[in-house]
């Protein structure tokens, strides 16, 4: 069946003809893939509205994904000269590995908060995993818990939304945070909001001064 252009959200309107037919042919046949359907969902944006969306973006995941940071956070799992390990949270925590993160905020701070801000997303949903399904999830013998230590060195520099829910809730999964900064004025300055740096120091629960005024 032929496609009508005007019958088309506005986003599709203005996108080019192949585009649209593929989205139109998985839509059609009911076919559902979670990233191509995420990836088709941008679509549904007006073009031009949608490149002031991602124009700060894109130079963003450019660093993130070429040269050596493209290495490193995105391995080729199948590349036969590459004998490095390739490993996740769940693999860490679950061997008692140790896992030091270099993030040389002071060369690069966007790739650092990027990538510092990305890895404890991806934690707290580690924590949310362990706080329903205990430790060892799939494994066929039982796994004893374990305290999973974080050590957040400028703390100010690392700190942001996907920090928060880790503070709040991950103490159930095991997960201890200890982190370091010059003042609090560097958090309060960073998050933005007085009330909001307020509730990330109300999750710890011990504060420790090494100088005195």
């Amino acid at each position: 069946q032929p496609i009508d252009k005007k019958s088309l959200d506005k986003g599709l309107q203005s996108r080019g003809l192949r585009a649209v037919s593929l989205v139109e042919f998985a839509r059609r046949r009911r076919l559902y893939d979670p990233i191509a359907h995420a990836l088709a969902s941008t679509l549904a944006y007006e073009k031009s509205h949608f490149d002031k969306l991602v124009a700060s973006l894109l130079p963003l995941m450019e660093k993130l994904t070429t040269g050596r940071t493209a290495a490193l956070l995105s391995p080729a799992m199948n590349a036969p000269g590459d004998w490095r390990p390739v490993f996740d949270w769940n693999a860490v925590i679950n061997l008692g590995g140790i896992v030091y993160v270099g993030l040389d905020a002071l060369s690069d701070y966007e790739v650092a908060a990027a990538v510092g801000n990305s890895m404890f997303a991806d934690l707290t949903s580690v924590a949310g995993s362990l706080y329903k399904y205990g430790p060892g999830r799939g494994f066929p013998v039982p796994v004893k818990p374990r305290r999973i230590a974080i050590h957040a060195d400028e703390f100010n520099e690392l700190i942001g939304d996907e920090f928060i829910p880790l503070l709040n809730k991950a103490g159930g999964a095991g997960f201890q945070v200890t982190a370091y900064t010059q003042t609090w004025s560097d958090v309060e300055a960073r998050i933005g909001s007085r009330p909001k740096a307020g509730q990330i120091a109300g999750n710890f629960n011990t504060l420790i001064m090494l100088r005195v005024k």
